[in-house]
């Protein structure tokens, strides 16, 4: 990919500029809890967008899609585009002019290996390569922690995705072989190890992206502040759900509203496990975790109720499969990937296996994507 973006930058531009990565993410577990204020636990990726980037000593920003094989040119004069992909990289060299700095016009050829519509946050990659190009190359000091709100407000504002915050500060300060503790609250993190010797982390796309998804999100995000709403009545000191203990919950349980009541406890108890599921894997103890994993899937599917059939089937499947550890259903549900913890040894035939089982029950082949856990945004050359 690298040496693509380098040919295609002297192609367009007759001169070379400096290269710059920011990867995608998974989340093992912790989902949403993110707008309850509560903790995901997020890894960057080995599948990234890359950037090459040069000044050209005027106003004009040049962008190349290389991968789209589509041109853009803009000012810094807050005007949004028509290319969707374009409004995440005029929103970032919004973001940082509102915060007082001058960004200078550049050049830029990028393109990237991470499926889009996977979710591995392919948008939030490509925020963060900006972000850190241009604080980089224009030495503007800006923290890793504020260069992940620059590119969360980019998305609010100019992509129109009311998105949390764990996507960017994943692609930022993610480390190889380590998981982030992210508390979405203070934005104070804890890398966690993350040394799978005999095991593999696979994504298997289910092919389908459910059209309430995004409704649906905003249903579980009103019905969680209802339930805070409630529980304050008896416990003024509570400012989200992550401040809610089973026990007030309990307490309140004879005024709260069935589905309300299961949606607070699915948040309270996600964030139970995933505080377990880290100190397993602080011990290497991936059978422990993997159990967090499943738990994880079983309140996603059956108190927050945003799984679907295909996810459920192929995290079923995974659990009565020999080798699996953990499984469960990522991102915002109705569709998408598992994340699954397989024995490598097994790897191989899991996925023939799962690909027969699933093409009987649904009649297609899901898609299927390896990864690691690797360094977030960095300066390559």
């Amino acid at each position: 990919m690298t040496e693509v973006i380098r040919s295609l930058f002297y192609e367009k531009f007759s001169t070379k500029g400096i290269v710059y990565a920011a990867p995608g993410r998974v989340n093992l577990i912790g989902e949403h809890t993110d707008y309850n204020n509560g903790f995901v636990l997020p890894g960057a990726i080995n599948k990234t967008i890359t950037l090459e980037i040069a000044p050209n000593y005027n106003d004009h920003f040049n962008i190349v899609s290389a991968d789209l094989q589509q041109e853009i040119t803009f000012e810094a004069n807050d005007q949004k585009s028509e290319n969707s992909w374009a409004n995440y990289i005029i929103g970032v060299v919004m973001e940082i002019t509102k915060r007082g700095y001058t960004v200078p016009g550049f050049n830029c050829v990028f393109g990237g290996n991470i499926p889009r519509g996977g979710g591995m946050s392919s948008s939030a990659a490509l925020e963060s390569a900006f972000a850190f190009a241009i604080n980089d190359m224009n030495h503007f000091n800006i923290s890793k922690a504020e260069m992940a709100k620059i590119g969360q407000m980019a998305e609010h504002n100019y992509a129109g995705v009311r998105c949390g915050i764990m996507d960017q500060f994943a692609s930022l300060h993610g480390e190889k072989e380590k998981l982030i503790r992210l508390d979405c609250r203070s934005l104070g993190y804890e890398l966690i190890p993350f040394r799978p010797a005999g095991y593999k982390l696979l994504l298997i796309d289910t092919r389908v992206k459910h059209a309430l998804a995004n409704s649906e999100y905003n249903v579980r995000r009103s019905q969680c502040e209802e339930g805070v709403h409630i529980i304050q009545k008896n416990n003024p000191e509570v400012e989200s759900l992550r401040d809610v203990t089973e026990d007030m919950l309990q307490k309140s349980k004879e005024i709260l509203s069935p589905v309300v009541y299961q949606r607070c406890l699915y948040v309270i108890q996600e964030n139970a496990r995933l505080m377990r599921a880290c100190d397993a894997l602080k011990q290497d103890d991936f059978l422990s975790f993997g159990k967090e994993m499943f738990g994880s899937h079983e309140g996603l599917s059956k108190q927050y109720e945003v799984s679907c059939d295909r996810l459920d089937f192929l995290v079923e499947f995974a659990r009565n499969y020999p080798g699996v550890a953990g499984a469960r259903m990522m991102g915002g549900g109705f569709g998408g990937c598992t994340i699954n913890l397989i024995a490598a040894k097994e790897y191989q035939a899991f996925m023939i296996a799962a690909t027969e089982a699933f093409e009987k029950q649904f009649g297609k082949k899901p898609f299927y994507y390896e990864v690691t856990i690797d360094e977030g945004a960095r300066r390559i050359g």
